[in-house]
């Protein structure tokens, strides 16, 4: 029989309680190794390139990628990705940039120029023939046009040569309105400023006419003016039945009528456009026949212009009998040959003398000067029209 231990520790010398541990075979254990510590700059350059300065986020993460290679750091994946999206965010910037500051800069200067523009505020439709005005910065192509109506005395950008109601209906299409807005301004120019020689070479014809969406709410107002904002330009161009003697505008309404119908030339070549040309030469020369009328009449009427006016008939007469070989051409060739002699008979200095006589401006323009446009190049005609729809 086993004889238990005893309940208390044995005293004496050479014990004790409890036994000491025996001594470890391996040591004392060493402390587990801390993780790097992520990189600030990484952290910070993905929020900052898509909520705030993308070209900061940019600088943020490449400063993280060279100290994450250096100091051993974490958050390599965090910078690559910050990286890439400030990028993306940074061209996104750079963009609308461009595409909206431009006009809202624009939009600002032309609110700024408003503030030094000469005039009365007037709604372009509230303008009347024989207005003059100015506009913001002389754009009279701008993408809105405002109007300041001044007196013609001083200097102005535009003066309004006819404002009226287009024919209702349904919306023409825009090449359809641009060609009636571009005959009607001819039109009401010429009668507006009768003596086209007097029009300075700087003024070309505008016009304003309603948008598609416009006349669907019912605008048909069609504005013609005479634009004269290349040059600092005074004075009415005006030169109507209300300035001119009744015998100047008897003779200036027949020459403009061969005027005009000398530039409705077909836009096509001969040879794309035979039955149109064809039926342009019978329009001018039934026109030289009004001018032909006209002329006869002269030296009762004037007899001071009488040798003038006989000069200016032969040649008239002449380009007459050649435009009804035009209008009876059967080939391009054959055309093409009349309208040529047509063209060689009628000169300038005919008409130059005879408007001397009358009193008239003997400035020859533009249009009519030999060039491309002019005698030398196929009629005299004008100039496109300039437009703001």
């Amino acid at each position: 029989m086993t004889t238990p231990p005893p309940p208390f520790p044995p005293t004496g010398p050479g014990h004790h309680w409890p036994p000491p541990s025996p001594p470890s075979v391996w040591g004392s254990p060493a402390a587990a190794p801390l993780p790097p510590a992520l990189n600030g700059f990484a952290a910070a350059s993905l929020p900052v390139g898509l909520l705030c300065l993308p070209p900061l986020g940019v600088v943020l993460a490449v400063v993280a990628l060279v100290q994450i290679a250096r100091k051993g750091d974490r958050g390599r994946a965090l910078a690559v990705v910050g990286l890439v999206v400030s990028l993306v965010m940074s061209a996104a910037l750079v963009y609308a940039t461009g595409r909206y500051a431009d006009p809202f800069f624009r939009r600002l200067g032309s609110a700024s120029a408003r503030a030094h523009v000469e005039g009365r505020l007037t709604d372009m439709d509230a303008l009347r023939a024989g207005d003059c005005f100015n506009v913001p910065g002389g754009d009279l192509l701008a993408e809105r046009t405002v109007a300041y109506r001044t007196a013609c005395a001083g200097v102005h950008h535009a003066e309004v040569t006819s404002s009226g109601p287009l024919q209702d209906g349904s919306f023409p299409g825009a090449e359809r309105l641009k060609e009636q807005a571009t005959a009607a301004c001819w039109k009401a120019q010429d009668a507006y400023a009768m003596d086209s020689w007097a029009v300075p070479d700087y003024a070309e014809m505008y016009y304003f006419a309603p948008s598609r969406e416009a006349w669907r709410l019912g605008d048909r107002r069609l504005v013609c003016v005479i634009g004269t904002s290349s040059q600092e330009h005074r004075g009415s161009l005006r030169m109507d039945e209300r300035v001119l003697r009744p015998d100047q505008v008897t003779f200036l309404r027949a020459m403009n009528a061969a005027d005009q119908a000398m530039g409705r030339e077909p836009e096509e070549d001969v040879d794309g456009a035979f039955a149109q040309y064809r039926s342009w030469a019978r329009e001018v020369e039934a026109a030289l026949g009004e001018e032909a009328r006209m002329l006869g009449a002269v030296p009762s009427a004037r007899p001071e212009a009488a040798a003038a006016a006989a000069v200016r008939l032969r040649e008239v007469e002449a380009a007459r009998k050649e435009w009804r070989r035009a209008g009876a051409a059967t080939t391009p060739d054959q055309f093409q040959e009349a309208w040529d002699r047509a063209v060689e008979v009628m000169t300038i200095d005919s008409e130059k003398a005879l408007r001397g006589a009358y009193g008239l401006s003997t400035e020859v323009p533009q249009w009519l000067r030999p060039g491309p446009g002019g005698p030398g190049g196929g009629g005299p005609a004008r100039g496109p029209s300039s437009e703001r729809v």
